[in-house]
């Protein structure tokens, strides 16, 4: 029987990852590279906001995972995993069902020799009431669709209103990185409106609040960066509540822990994360917002044959902070991660995590990029702002392309973008 070596999670992480390792195991018959995810298709989740908006049709950035088995020479399974064995060494998958609700693919169970967890993360409700009930997430590429349906539906229906409900109040929970880009971004869309038949709605018909429980947006980057944000986002209307918590979210409002009630035809929660339920249900070590304890090595602390990499591993370095969550971590990661696994098969020793922070950059749509860089691309710490800022943003898409699709196709792609680009609507609305 054949090695299998099975990545759960088709993220930036897990999908660089098994490309990586089908590419150095596609000589040996006897290992078998399998991809699992939930999904047929890939987006980078750092462009979720932009499905949301309508700015992006993810229809043509999505890529195909059987495409990229069959480039690559890895194998892909559809389906949720809802359960692992570490003792038995296998994964539960749940049942596929059609739209209608008519089953697809039954429940299965894949047996493996080494296992790679890149399940990535989930927003944290906090278990704060109502953000269940009335609060969109964007977590997944279905989530990110789901929103701009719903987005969509209100700019018509606030376009064609009067009076009171001639408005459109938006009120987004977290000033991380994606609630500050989906605010600029939102306004960006609202720009052009008027060029696509919605004559009476303008920027000032949108009311969208930021709200961030820490003294200042972005508190996990450097202070300039997070103060910069914040006047570019005032400057474009939009209302910044810092060192705010909110107590409660309500069909059309969200209340904060100071007693004021902030109108909101749609809320957006992206405060916080937490690690998928199953991992903790499993056994497997895990911390207080349930992601894997992992070892330097990224293998899952009293575990053997198990990686945990990305947004779901706890990863501690060596003075006592942890790596956080964020793309460049997962690139990092995957690498390690490729070099470990199959170190750990064939009896070598193990290389240690190290994560390199590059810097960060925060892309405020067309009004704004910026962010600060480090590590090998400068000396010290560069503050970057507008278009080198932007340039540099949009590379690390490009890196992700390259890591998945190759130098030359990626080539190709942006040759694509360019064609598609000139000849498809600025604004997606349908």
């Amino acid at each position: 029987m054949a090695e299998r070596i099975i990545v759960i999670g088709g993220g930036a992480g897990g999908l660089e990852l098994a490309v990586k390792l089908a590419r150095r195991t596609r000589r040996r018959e006897s290992v078998d590279v399998v991809l699992v995810d939930k999904n047929p298709t890939h987006i980078w989740k750092p462009l979720f906001h932009e499905v949301a908006t309508g700015s992006m049709n993810s229809y043509h950035d999505e890529a195909s995972y059987r495409m990229l088995a069959r480039k690559h020479g890895f194998d892909f399974v559809l389906g949720s995993v809802t359960a692992i064995d570490v003792e038995a060494r296998n994964v539960a998958l749940a049942a596929v069902d059609d739209e209608s609700g008519r089953e697809v693919l039954s429940g299965r169970v894949l047996d493996y020799t080494h296992l790679v967890i890149a399940v990535g993360s989930l927003s944290n409700d906090f278990g704060i009431e109502g953000v269940l009930a009335y609060s969109r997430a964007l977590d997944s590429r279905e989530e990110a669709e789901r929103f701009h349906r719903n987005f969509t539906s209100h700019l018509h229906r606030t376009n064609a209103a009067e009076g009171r409900d001639s408005r459109l109040a938006v009120v987004i929970v977290g000033g991380g990185a994606t609630g500050v880009e989906l605010a600029a971004d939102m306004h960006n869309v609202v720009q052009r409106l008027r060029e696509y038949g919605f004559p009476h709605f303008s920027a000032e018909r949108l009311d969208v609040s930021v709200i961030e429980a820490a003294p200042r947006l972005l508190p996990r980057l450097p202070e300039r960066i997070g103060e910069s944000v914040r006047v570019e986002l005032e400057r474009i209307g939009v209302v910044v509540h810092t060192d705010t918590q909110v107590s409660s979210v309500r069909e059309e409002s969200v209340l904060t822990s100071g007693g004021e009630t902030i109108p909101a035809h749609i809320s957006v929660w992206a405060a916080g994360v937490k690690a998928p339920a199953f991992l903790a249900a499993s056994g497997l070590p895990t911390d207080r917002l349930g992601r894997i304890e992992v070892e330097n090595t990224l293998e899952v602390r009293g575990l053997e044959n198990v990686f945990a990499i990305g947004d779901c591993a706890a990863c501690r370095l060596e003075d006592g902070t942890e790596v956080p969550p964020r793309a460049q971590a997962a690139h990092q990661m995957a690498s390690v991660a490729a070099r470990n696994v199959l170190a750990r098969r064939e009896g070598r020793e193990m290389k240690p995590f190290v994560y390199r922070d590059f810097g960060s950059l925060v892309n405020l749509s067309s009004y704004s990029t910026v962010g600060n860089l480090m590590g090998n691309l400068v000396r010290g710490t560069v503050f970057v702002e507008g278009r080198l800022a932007r340039l540099v943003y949009l590379s690390l898409y490009r890196m992700h392309q390259s890591a998945v699709h190759g130098p030359f196709s990626t080539l190709l792609i942006m040759l694509g973008d360019r064609i598609y680009k000139a000849t498809r609507a600025e604004v997606k609305l349908h």
